[in-house]
């Protein structure tokens, strides 16, 4: 017979968890959990001000629906934002996650466009607008898309950002349209959603978890506000911006970086000579985000992660990398060596184009966690790179070439 302490220690380490929780990453980036794992807390039945006294049940976690309780919806209303879950379907079941949905009609689906929850072994997938992934009725998912079968666990997350909504599942992209697009409003004037009044177009909305009926299982139910600051972030543009940067060019005449000094910042680098402008502070692990766009021609560019050392051309440091056609490639500048998938020599290659077209801003978030980096490029996963110099340093933005703008620069600590 083990000693009791040593079951117990057993015990602790093969038991399953049941409550999701956040990483040091996701909380310093502004996610929270939408679901505790225990209570109602957050969530109602649509067009009630209570939970459903039926039809679903809290169990191990999760949020299971059983069929009979209609749908449920959170008590919070969302404009931008990112929403991940995991979800596990019975054989031919059938469910949705519905989103932007306000009560002015008698279901979710009235007003609110929908992520299709389904067993793709069930007959209404051969109709790929309504396979697991789609936007139902609207968009097919992607014809190579990740599906796990019924009975196992699937991720799903969702993305909204000034009206571009994409869909991932298990971690690839399988949706993407544009609500202020006049393609997805000719989509709309061509469904059964034509007459229902504000479908699609509302700017806020709550989410809901549609009851169709079937055994439906959801978990780990968190969200960000994309509009809203991360815990205790340093906004790098709108507080003494001058102040927190220092700008280095070999040339002591080179045009200087302009800071915008009405409406939102925007910070504007000239592009010739080469050089660049640095944080004055240092920063170890942390969440860095920002927006940045080439105004007029296509061009290179760099965000300098943990530079070190002298100041010259290309520091001592690992680039982000901004040239048109190849944002999210890493670039080891560094002393020591790095482990970067699709490698080649210096450089690590993304793994897909996120770019916007030229002229668009894009969104670089960027996770520097110890020896780790993983990069997103307007919300999906580009890059990822262990064995990284761990050090603190200072971040830059390189001017390479021709103009590049940056907004909406903020930085977030990791805790340890």
């Amino acid at each position: 017979m083990r000693p009791i302490a040593t079951a117990l220690a057993t015990l602790v380490l093969v038991a399953p968890l049941t409550h999701a929780q956040l990483t040091p990453a996701e909380e310093a980036a502004g996610w929270r959990m939408l679901f505790d794992g225990e209570t109602w807390n957050g969530w109602r039945s649509y067009r009630q001000e209570s939970p459903p006294a039926k039809g679903w049940a809290i169990e191990d976690g999760t949020l299971h629906v059983q069929g009979g309780g209609g749908d449920i919806v959170t008590e919070e209303v969302f404009g931008d934002f990112e929403l991940s879950l995991e979800f596990k379907v019975s054989r031919h079941a059938n469910s949705g996650i519905i989103y932007r949905v306000d009560e002015s009609l008698a279901y979710p689906w009235m007003t609110g466009p929908e992520y299709q929850v389904l067993d793709d072994e069930r007959p209404e997938a051969d109709n790929r607008l309504h396979s697991v992934g789609a936007v139902y009725d609207l968009y097919t998912p992607a014809e190579d898309k990740p599906t796990k079968p019924a009975g196992e666990w699937n991720k799903a997350r969702i993305r909204i950002s000034d009206g571009v909504v994409k869909h991932f599942l298990n971690g690839a992209k399988v949706a993407q349209y544009d609500m202020h697009s006049d393609e997805w409003m000719a989509k709309i004037a061509g469904s059964k959603f034509r007459d229902m009044q504000g479908f699609g177009t509302q700017p806020r909305g709550r989410i809901a978890l549609q009851d169709h009926g079937d055994d439906v299982w959801y978990r780990n139910i968190k969200i960000r506000d994309l509009n809203a600051p991360m815990p205790n972030e340093k906004d790098l543009l709108r507080s003494d911006a001058a102040d927190n940067w220092l700008a280095w060019f070999p040339i002591a005449s080179a045009p200087r970086p302009i800071f915008s000094t009405t409406g939102d910042p925007v910070l504007r680098i000239q592009g010739e000579p080469k050089g660049y402008l640095r944080t004055t502070d240092t920063y170890d692990d942390f969440v860095l985000r920002l927006s940045w766009r080439y105004p007029e021609q296509a061009g290179n560019s760099g965000v300098l992660l943990r530079t070190i050392g002298e100041d010259k051309v290309w520091p001592n440091c690992i680039e982000a990398q901004l040239m048109s056609g190849n944002a999210g490639d890493f670039v080891n500048l560094s002393d020591g060596s790095m482990t970067m998938p699709r490698a080649e020599g210096r450089f690590g290659r993304k793994s897909h184009n996120a770019e916007n077209p030229l002229g668009e801003w894009n969104t670089y978030e960027i996770i520097a966690k110890g020896g780790e980096i993983t990069l997103y490029v307007n919300g999906e996963k580009l890059n990822h790179a262990t064995d990284c110099p761990t050090r603190a340093g200072t971040i830059a933005l390189q001017s390479e070439g021709v103009p590049i703008e940056f907004k909406d620069i903020r930085i977030a600590p990791l805790a340890d």
